[in-house]
C-alpha cells in the first residue's frame, strides 16, 4: 500500500507512523499510515476510496489502549481539532465532536448549566471512543446521556445511530470495527453551574486519591465481573505491585498497569495476562480485558 495507491486527501497522511508518542503506555509501534482527516467530508472521501480489505480503526486520546510493539497494519484515523467542538443544541442537550474530550463536554455541559455529564469529566478519551465503549465512571455510562451519534462507516456514508441501536452493554458496543464515530448528542439535566463543578471537583479529587494518574498508564485493565469488583480480585491474588519488565501492576490502584519507564507493550500486555491467570487460580474468576489490544506482537 503506497500513497499512489491511497485515495487523495485534504488532511495530513503520514507512513509509518510511531504511535508511542500518542498513547498513554507511551510504548508500541508505528501505524502503518495515519490519517488526521480535515473534515467529516475529506474523511468520508477517504475511507470510500480505500480499499475495503485495508482495516481501518479511529485514535482517540490514546487512553484505553495498547498498541502492540509490532505495529499496526492499514489506517489509523486520529480526529484533530476539527471534531472537538462542543456545541448547545437546546437547555439540556449538547452536540460533541468525536474528538472532543471528555472534559470538554462536561466543562461545557456546566458552563450551560446541564447536569448529569459531570461523570465525563474523570473519562481520560474522547467522545468517539468512550461512545463507542459506553464509557462510564462513578455510577454513570455513556448510555445514560446518548441520544444518538453520527457515525462513518466504511462505505463512506454518514450514518446517524440513536441508543437504542447501538446494542450498549457494560462497556460494550455493536458498532463494527471500521466504523468511525464523528458527533454525538448528549442530554442531561438542568443544573445550578456551582453544583455541577463542585460534582466535577468531587469526582477529579476521588479520582486523583484512589488513581496513578501520573504514571505512564492506560486506565482500567479490567471490565469489572458480575459479582465482583476486578481491583479486589487482582490484590486478592496478590498482584499489588506486580512486575513484569518494565511494566507493573500499581500500588495505588490494583486495576491498573503502569510503564515504569521503559517497557515494551509485550511486557505490559505479558503482565495483564499474568494477572489474569492468577486471579482465575485465586478465586476462579476470569478477567476480561477493559483496555484494547491493537497490532502485531
Amino acid at each position: 500500500m503506497t500513497s499512489a495507491t491511497l485515495p487523495q486527501v485534504r488532511g495530513k497522511l503520514t507512513p509509518d507512523a510511531p504511535l508511542a508518542p500518542l498513547v498513554w503506555f507511551k510504548s508500541g509501534g508505528s501505524a502503518q499510515w495515519l490519517f488526521e482527516p480535515k473534515d467529516v467530508a475529506d474523511l468520508q472521501d477517504f475511507v470510500a476510496g480505500l480499499d475495503p480489505r485495508v482495516p481501518v480503526m479511529a485514535l482517540g486520546l490514546g487512553s484505553n489502549l495498547i498498541v502492540r510493539d509490532g505495529g499496526v497494519p492499514g489506517v489509523v484515523i486520529r480526529l484533530g481539532k476539527a471534531f472537538a467542538k462542543v456545541e448547545r443544541v437546546d437547555e439540556v442537550t449538547l452536540d460533541c465532536g468525536g474528538g472532543a474530550s471528555g472534559i470538554l463536554v462536561s466543562s461545557t455541559a456546566r458552563d450551560n448549566g446541564i447536569a448529569g455529564l459531570e461523570f465525563l469529566r474523570s473519562i481520560p478519551g474522547t467522545v468517539g471512543g468512550f461512545v463507542r465503549m459506553n464509557g462510564g465512571a462513578y455510577g454513570r455510562e455513556v448510555k445514560d446521556i446518548l441520544v444518538d451519534c453520527d457515525v462513518v462507516i466504511r462505505s463512506g456514508e454518514v450514518v446517524t445511530l440513536p441508543l437504542s441501536e447501538l446494542g450498549y452493554t457494560y462497556r460494550h458496543s455493536d458498532l463494527t470495527d471500521g466504523s468511525i464515530v464523528v458527533a454525538a448528542r448528549f442530554r442531561g439535566v438542568p443544573g445550578d453551574p456551582a453544583a455541577i463543578q463542585a460534582e466535577m471537583d468531587r469526582i477529579s479529587a476521588a479520582r486523583e486519591a484512589s488513581q496513578p494518574l501520573r504514571s505512564k498508564t492506560g486506565g482500567s485493565t479490567f471490565k469489572n465481573p458480575q459479582g465482583g469488583k476486578a481491583w479486589e480480585l487482582v490484590d486478592k491474588a496478590g498482584c499489588r505491585g506486580l512486575q513484569m519488565g518494565g511494566a507493573q501492576v500499581s500500588e495505588k490502584h490494583t486495576n491498573f498497569l503502569i510503564n515504569t519507564g521503559d517497557a515494551t507493550s509485550a511486557d505490559i500486555e505479558g503482565l495483564g495476562e499474568e494477572v489474569r491467570r492468577r486471579v482465575k487460580e485465586n478465586s476462579g474468576f476470569e478477567l476480561e480485558w477493559e483496555i484494547k489490544r491493537i497490532g502485531r506482537p
